[in-house]
């Protein structure tokens, strides 16, 4: 069984995300999401609209989701793939190059972004319409 890690805060999910998780499961077969804990986003000086636990029930419902695990830290990265026996880690390439360390544990792959989405911009449009 090939495994796929990847991470993110996923808060607004929109067709962008579901396209990432879409293309990361297509790479493997069991696919591992590392969501964004509300204190490590606190630290990150950002908020979600959802909570972590929302943001965790939302993502589990996803058809391309096999597990959801907390993102603590930026440093757990090695840790995680080790333990989860990931084979692959995936990221938007927006990150490229950033995550290239893990090279030396797994296959690191960066995903073009979807164009024209973000949860910038639908939390932008909906503050707009409160």
């Amino acid at each position: 069984m090939k495994r796929v890690i990847t991470y993110g805060t996923f808060d607004v999910l929109h067709y962008g995300h579901v396209n990432l998780l879409k293309r990361a499961k297509a790479l493997g077969d069991y696919l591992i999401v590392c969501l964004s804990s509300d204190e490590f986003n606190a630290i990150k000086n950002k908020k979600s609209y959802y909570t972590y636990e929302q943001r965790k029930m939302i993502l589990e419902a996803c058809r391309y989701v096999d597990l959801v695990i907390p993102e603590n830290n930026w440093e757990q990265k090695v840790d995680d793939v080790k333990n989860y026996h990931a084979d692959i880690f995936v990221m938007g390439d927006d990150w490229e190059g950033k995550f290239d360390f893990l090279k030396e544990h797994c296959e690191v792959i960066y995903l073009p972004r979807t164009p024209d989405v973000s949860s910038t911009q639908t939390k932008d449009y909906l503050a707009k319409k409160a």
